[in-house]
């Protein structure tokens, strides 16, 4: 296992954005046998009391016949940041904010990943750059 990250410049100036180029879907059901069926082929999937959130690539978001209004673009944060480390988030939705770029984040256990509108993508990883070239 790698060092993990915990000071929030530190993770910002090693988080190096890397683009996937899927393009992804945020999805709901209140179903929970769809949810099941469809939890396989999910990059992820969230349970809430209004009914399951699946992120899943546009292909099978079709697949099951979901909206797909809304493509994007998932950038992964490579760094490997502590689970208790501290500003990582923040630093990353207020450079995006600032620009009026949205984003929806997803912290797993070893990287964080940005989900951004895809057509805003391209600006989103230069924002994410300058972010980390600032951070050093």
């Amino acid at each position: 296992m790698p060092d993990l990250t915990r000071d929030r410049r530190e993770m910002l100036a090693r988080m190096t954005p890397v683009p996937d180029p899927e393009t992804y879907h945020f999805c709901v059901t209140r179903d929970p046998d769809l949810a099941a069926r469809v939890a396989p082929v999910a990059l992820a999937t969230f349970r809430e009391a209004e009914g399951f959130t699946l992120v899943l690539t546009e292909t099978e978001a079709a697949r099951f016949g979901f909206d797909t209004g809304l493509p994007m673009t998932r950038i992964m944060l490579s760094v490997f940041s502590a689970l208790d480390g501290v500003g990582l988030t923040a630093g990353v939705a207020t450079a995006l904010a600032e620009a009026g770029i949205p984003c929806n984040m997803i912290a797993a256990y070893h990287h964080d990943h940005v989900f951004v509108p895809r057509e805003m993508a391209g600006h989103a990883l230069a924002l994410l750059r300058a972010t980390q070239a600032a951070a050093r």
